[in-house]
This record gives C-alpha cells, sequence and structure tokens, in this order.
C-alpha cells in the first residue's frame, strides 16, 4: 500500500494527465473523494514540492508535476495497466498473411498514435547492408512503363515514365536491362558511385538518357534515405500546453523537422527492459516533451527505432504498456528462439 504521500502524488499527476489543469488540495478531495482533511493534503503537496516533485504555477494556487515527480511516478508509482484494445489491433495487422517489413512498422507506428494520442516515430535500423536486389520495367501502355526498385529489406519504390515513341520503350528496356545486371546486390550506400561510372551507357542508350540517369539517382537516394516514418504530428498540435501559443507551435515543428532530433532518439541508451523514457529537457531542448523510445528487430532489419512523443503530461502508463505490448507481439511473431 502507498504511503499517504506518494499516493497524493500519484493523484495529482494522473489528474493533470487528464485536465491539463494545476491541481489544488480541494479539487483533490472532490475528485477522489479522499478521506483527508484540506489541510492533512496542503501539507503533504507543500512537502512534496520542497522535495522537488510538484511545481507551483504562477496562475494558479495549485501544483503540477515537476520533471522529478513524473520519473519517479514513471519507475515507481503507475498501475501498468493492460490495453487490450492496443494488442488486439497489432495482433490484426501482425496475422495478415502478405505484408512487408515496412508495412508492419507504419502500420504499427499509426496504430500506436491514434490509440494514444501521440505522435509515433519509427527510425529504420542500420542500413549499411541494405542492397539493391530488384530492378524491373513493368510496361504499362505504349507510351508509358514503371520502374520498379526493391532492396533486400523490403523497401520497394516505383517510377513510372512517359515517352512519345516506341523506340523509347525498347531504349529504356535496354537502359533497364543493363543497370539490372550492374546494380543489383550493389549496397545502397556504394549506388552513387556505381551510377556514376555508368552514366555514359545510359547516355548512350537514350537520347534523353540523363533525364532518365537522375531520375534513378534521385530514387535510389530515396530508398537508401528512406529511415523516418513519423504519425501523429497533429496530436501534439493540439495539446493545451502548444495549441495556444505559436512560438511554441513553431519550436515544435522545427524540433520534428530536425535530422539532429532524431538522431538524439537513435542515440539514446536503452534499460535491461529495452525501454526509454526520457521526460522534459532530458531528451531534447524541448523542455515540454517527453519521448518513449524501444528498439525493435525484425527478420533482415535490426535496430529499428520506435518512438512515442507527446508533452511531458502524457499518459505515461498508457504510453509504456503500448510500446511495451507492441515488442512483446513483434518478439512473439517474428523473433522466437
Amino acid at each position: 500500500m502507498l504511503q499517504r504521500k506518494d499516493y497524493i502524488l500519484k493523484l495529482i499527476v494522473e489528474l493533470f494527465i487528464k485536465t491539463a489543469q494545476p491541481v489544488g488540495s480541494k479539487t483533490l478531495i472532490e475528485v477522489f473523494d479522499l478521506d483527508y482533511s484540506s489541510a492533512t493534503i496542503r501539507n503533504e503537496m507543500q512537502a512534496l514540492e520542497e522535495s522537488g516533485y510538484l511545481e507551483k504555477t504562477h496562475t494558479s494556487s495549485g501544483r503540477i508535476p515537476s520533471t522529478k515527480g513524473y520519473k519517479y511516478y514513471v519507475e515507481n508509482l503507475r498501475d501498468y495497466t493492460k490495453h487490450n484494445d492496443i494488442k488486439y489491433q497489432l495482433q490484426t495487422i501482425l496475422n495478415e498473411r502478405v505484408k512487408t517489413v515496412e508495412d508492419v512498422l507504419s502500420k504499427s507506428c499509426e496504430i500506436l498514435s491514434s490509440m494514444t494520442n501521440l505522435a509515433s516515430i519509427v527510425l529504420g535500423g542500420d542500413d549499411s547492408n541494405e542492397a539493391l536486389v530488384s530492378l524491373q520495367l513493368l510496361p504499362i501502355s505504349s507510351n508509358s512503363a514503371t520502374v520498379l526498385f526493391v532492396t533486400n529489406q523490403g523497401k520497394v519504390v516505383n517510377k513510372t515514365f512517359f515517352f512519345d515513341e516506341k523506340s523509347k520503350l525498347e531504349d529504356l528496356t535496354k537502359c533497364v536491362d543493363v543497370l539490372s545486371k550492374r546494380l543489383i546486390n550493389t549496397p545502397l550506400k556504394d549506388i552513387n558511385e556505381k551510377l556514376e561510372l555508368l552514366r555514359p551507357i545510359i547516355l548512350d542508350y537514350i537520347i534523353d538518357g540523363d533525364v532518365l540517369y537522375q531520375t534513378i539517382l534521385r530514387t535510389l537516394t530515396t530508398l537508401a534515405n528512406n529511415r523516418v516514418i513519423l504519425y501523429g504530428k497533429e496530436h501534439l498540435l493540439d495539446q493545451p500546453e502548444f495549441a495556444d501559443d505559436p512560438r511554441l507551435i513553431k519550436t515544435l515543428i522545427e524540433m520534428l523537422d530536425s535530422p539532429q532530433f532524431f538522431q538524439n532518439i537513435s542515440n539514446v541508451s536503452y534499460r535491461t527492459n529495452d525501454i526509454s523514457v526520457k521526460i522534459g529537457a532530458e531528451n531534447t531542448d524541448f523542455e515540454n516533451i517527453s519521448i518513449i523510445s524501444a528498439k525493435l528487430d525484425l527478420p533482415g532489419v535490426e535496430n529499428n527505432v520506435i518512438s512515442l512523443i507527446g508533452p511531458k503530461r502524457m499518459d505515461y502508463d498508457q504510453a509504456l504498456n503500448a510500446i511495451r505490448t507492441l515488442i512483446d507481439e513483434i518478439n512473439e511473431k517474428y523473433n522466437r528462439r
């Protein structure tokens, strides 16, 4: 059974998570029907503030949790509530018969964001061994064709070309055949250098060969850099902490668009339970944001990082359960030993 001070801190954290309003002693008594006097609660709240677990706002006599208070709540006070609706939706996706690794990651990301009302991000793992395994041309009509690019990690990109003469299709076919023979099994990190060597061949085959060359180069560069999946940015912008402050919104958007932000996520250290919780400025320069991250391995694609991002006032119990459920379901489905 929790000591009174811990119990009051737990109630304050959970009520503030729900309402985004500073919490006072009278509110606690009314909402939770507490069998304590208002004076007793005020004394406990004062002690919690002096210990650094609560903060007093300038606009209200109530208190809000501090970063230290949230950390203590996450580590000692939360309920570890099971959210079976998240588990069911994840199982539905994972049990589909045909799907790519990207499908699993992106749909899982979408589900987590939808169920938690937080932004979710998947960062692809180390792509140093990712290679092009298929380069095919698929004629669509007499004046159009699609070139399909596939990597050994299941990434697929297609580009459609339009042309005026039949000879152009024949030229494109020959060109793709030459490229396929020379690029298949080439690591994506080496593609640019190899393509540059093949550029004269492309220009010999097609009159407008430089257009084809630039398009293929951009496509393969996209494949190599396609490491970020982001869902639910709008959930952050809807939060009371940010909704009425244009300056905070601008800072938040800049943070989510910053490569350094994603680099910070991918470099976080993980505890033994594979989940990292960074509250406020512990993880970023943005003190009102918290990030929960976990490493996620799928066959052939290791060291993905999936994160839930929200206000420091996020529902940590729900978010941690959602991440844990995803890890367990992925391991059960794909990583059985």
